[in-house]
């Protein structure tokens, strides 16, 4: 088997997003919500998939009719949902999305089940390492315990067999109790990733510098061999193995959510039909952005 006609592995918790599919004023309550397929790494994976590159997430669902909602949405993306574990009794996540005035989304997570499906699916993890390409992580699954143990040994098998990994922080602050926690656990998958993509908020977290060439500059002396520092409409940077700009073009935005994930799943397809050559980073920075922005046209991050 080829390395390109092997899946990109994508690790981490699918879940239900209701969107309340407005933009609120202060003192406006938010009504009705629209169910939309969501999660940090199922999102990546269907950008994977959109470029037409094999893909597969290794987590879990529920047990309940939302987990079988989710996979069979993940199905139709294009995704591979071999490694999927759907343990018994347990319920699938909600996130509520709310977006203010200026278009900005708050989250809200309900239902503590991600370590238990987390743990169900680390059985997946040697088979699915196994027939990778590359694996991608982000620090949700760092949260708890459970999940961060399973996360740990997916890096290390992938690093042990060779495997690119890819890191996106994705860093959601009411996920975590105390954010020197988030910050220290997201610091350590990123020693260990190849390649690191966050955006200009993300970087000034882990480093403290506020200009995203530099702290791009400092997160590539941590460990990953190309990081990559997004900005909204501003200027895409890299640093590591190519220093790169990119500027994306300007659109009206409906809503940010899943623009990130759109973005990392472009760019690792973009990776990999590359093979995994990182000093060519610039070749794939303009499709990553366009991928990106599309999605800011939509309401739900996978719509």
């Amino acid at each position: 088997m080829s390395e390109q006609s092997r899946p990109i592995l994508c690790l981490g918790e699918a879940i239900v997003d209701l969107i309340c599919e407005r933009h609120l004023a202060p003192d406006e309550t938010p009504d009705r919500f629209s169910p939309h397929h969501g999660g940090a790494l199922p999102n990546v994976a269907a950008a994977i998939a959109r470029r037409g590159v094999p893909t597969a997430l290794v987590g879990g669902v529920g047990s309940d009719r939302w987990g079988r909602w989710l996979i069979d949405g993940l199905a139709d993306d294009g995704v591979g949902t071999d490694w999927i574990a759907v343990p018994e009794p347990t319920q699938t996540p909600l996130a509520i999305a709310v977006f203010d005035s200026a278009g900005e989304p708050s989250f809200q997570v309900y239902g503590d089940h991600i370590g238990p499906t987390t743990e169900a699916a680390s059985a997946f993890l040697e088979p699915a390492i196994e027939a990778g390409q590359a694996l991608i992580v982000g620090s949700n699954t760092m949260v708890g315990e459970t999940e961060r143990e399973v996360t740990r040994r997916a890096v290390r098998m992938a690093g042990e067999r060779g495997l690119p990994v890819l890191l996106d922080p994705n860093h959601r602050p009411t996920r975590w109790d105390s954010q020197s926690e988030a910050r220290k656990f997201t610091l350590e998958l990123t020693a260990l990733s190849t390649v690191l993509k966050c955006n200009r908020e993300e970087a000034e977290f882990l480093t403290g510098e506020c200009d995203p060439r530099r702290a791009a500059g400092m997160l590539s002396e941590t460990g990953p061999r190309l990081v990559v520092v997004t900005d909204r409409e501003a200027e895409i940077v890299t640093a590591g193995a190519a220093v790169a700009r990119w500027t994306p073009g300007t659109i009206d935005v409906v809503s940010p959510l899943g623009a990130g994930d759109a973005f990392m799943g472009s760019l690792a397809a973009g990776l990999s039909s590359l093979d995994w050559d990182l000093s060519r980073v610039a070749e794939v920075l303009p499709q990553a952005a366009d991928d990106a922005t599309r999605r800011c046209r939509h309401w739900g991050a996978r719509s």
